[in-house]
C-alpha cells in the first residue's frame, strides 16, 4: 500500500492487531483447560493462579538462603501423638427389644464326682437378628346388635376404621410399607408385586400399586399445603427444575418429558411442584404474590415471577461454569471480574 494513504495502513494494523489480541486469548484459554485437565482433579476448582503455581517449575534457592537456614534454631520434635485404646466393638442399639436364647451344656454332670452341676452364670453376647416379613389376613367382624324384646328396634352396627384405600384388598399397613419402599429404599412397583406373589402367593398388578400410591399422595395434599405456606411466609428461597418422564394415555409411544420444580430453604422445608411443561406458568402459580429473595440459575422461567418487591439473585456456580469461559474469550466484563476473583 503506498505512503500516500496513512491513515488506511493505520486502520489495518489496527485490525490485525485486534485479531492478533483475541488469538492470544483464544490459546491462553486453550493453556489453560489443558492445564485443568492435567493437573484438576477432574473439575474446575482451580484458579488460575494455583495453575500457574502448579505448572511453572520450582524456583531455585540461593547461597544466602541456605545460610540463613543453618543458623536457624531446630523446632522440638512433635511429640509422638499417644494411641488411644481401640473402643471395642459397638453395641447395639439400646431401644432395640432384645430376645434371649439360652443356650444349654451338653454335659451337666460333674467328670469328677459324677453329680449334676450347677448354673453359675452366663457367657453373653449380641448379635443383630431380624423376623422376615409375615403376610396374613386380618378378618374384620363388626358387631351387629339388634333388641329382641322390641319389634320396632333396628340392627346398628359398628363403624369401619378410617382407610387410605376404601374398600380395597390391602390394609393401611401394606399401602404405607409400599409408599415407603418406593421412596425411602428406591424399590420399584414392579419389584415389589414380585415380592409380594413370591411371599404372599397373591399377583397384584402394578397399576393397583400405582393407585396407592396416588391416594396417599392426595392424602399429602393438606400436609404439602401447610408446608408451602411456611415456606412463603419466610423471605429467602430457592429453586430449581428436573425433567421426570412421564407416561401419557395418548399412546405416542413415547414418554411425555415433564417437570419437578423443587423450592426450598438450606436447613429447612422443601416442597416439590408437578408440572407437565417448563412455562413460567409454574413458579407463576406456586410464588403468587411473594416477596423476598429467589435464588436460581439463569433459566428465563423464573423472570417475572412473584411479587414486585421481589428480588432475584443467581448462582455463582452456574456462572462460573457456564459464563465465565465464554467471557473470558470474548473479552468481556465478566471475563474481568473472574480474573479479578482467581
Amino acid at each position: 500500500m503506498s505512503v500516500a494513504n496513512p491513515q488506511a495502513r493505520i486502520a489495518q494494523l489496527e485490525r490485525e492487531l485486534h485479531w492478533a489480541q483475541l488469538k492470544i486469548q483464544v490459546l491462553e484459554e486453550r493453556l489453560r483447560q489443558q492445564r485443568i485437565r492435567f493437573l484438576g482433579p477432574g473439575s474446575e476448582t482451580l484458579s488460575d493462579l494455583q495453575l500457574e503455581l502448579l505448572a511453572d517449575e520450582e524456583p531455585g534457592v540461593t547461597a544466602d538462603e541456605v545460610e540463613a537456614e543453618s543458623r536457624r534454631e531446630r523446632m522440638e520434635q512433635m511429640r509422638r501423638r499417644e494411641r488411644r485404646p481401640h473402643p471395642g466393638r459397638e453395641r447395639l442399639p439400646e431401644n432395640l427389644p432384645r430376645v434371649e436364647k439360652v443356650i444349654r451344656c451338653d454335659e451337666q454332670t460333674c467328670k469328677a464326682c459324677g453329680r449334676e452341676t450347677t448354673i453359675i452364670g452366663y457367657d453373653e453376647s449380641e448379635q443383630l437378628d431380624v423376623e422376615p416379613a409375615r403376610y396374613f389376613v386380618r378378618v374384620i367382624k363388626r358387631e351387629k346388635r339388634a333388641c329382641r324384646n322390641c319389634e320396632q328396634s333396628t340392627v346398628s352396627m359398628a363403624r369401619l376404621e378410617p382407610r387410605i384405600v376404601e374398600k380395597g384388598l390391602a390394609s393401611n399397613a401394606v399401602v404405607i410399607d409400599t409408599v415407603v419402599s418406593k421412596y425411602c429404599d428406591h424399590l420399584p412397583l414392579y419389584r415389589q408385586a414380585a415380592i409380594l406373589e413370591r411371599e404372599a402367593g397373591l399377583e397384584i398388578g402394578r397399576a393397583t400399586l400405582d393407585g396407592w400410591v396416588m391416594r396417599v399422595g392426595e392424602s399429602l395434599i393438606p400436609v404439602v399445603e401447610v408446608v408451602r405456606k411456611d415456606l412463603l411466609s419466610g423471605d429467602y428461597i430457592q429453586a430449581d427444575e428436573t425433567t421426570v418422564p412421564v407416561q401419557m394415555h395418548d399412546r405416542r409411544g413415547s414418554n411425555h418429558e415433564a417437570y419437578l420444580w423443587q423450592y426450598g430453604k438450606p436447613g429447612g422445608e422443601t416442597v416439590f411442584d408437578f408440572c407437565l411443561g417448563r412455562g413460567r406458568e409454574g413458579p407463576l402459580k406456586f410464588l403468587g404474590n411473594w416477596e423476598g429473595i429467589l435464588q436460581t440459575d439463569g433459566y428465563q422461567g423464573y423472570e417475572g415471577v412473584g411479587g414486585p418487591k421481589l428480588v432475584h439473585v443467581g448462582c455463582w456456580s452456574h456462572y462460573l461454569d457456564f459464563g465465565l469461559m465464554q467471557s473470558e474469550c470474548a473479552g468481556g466484563p465478566a471475563g474481568r471480574i473472574g480474573a479479578g476473583m482467581s
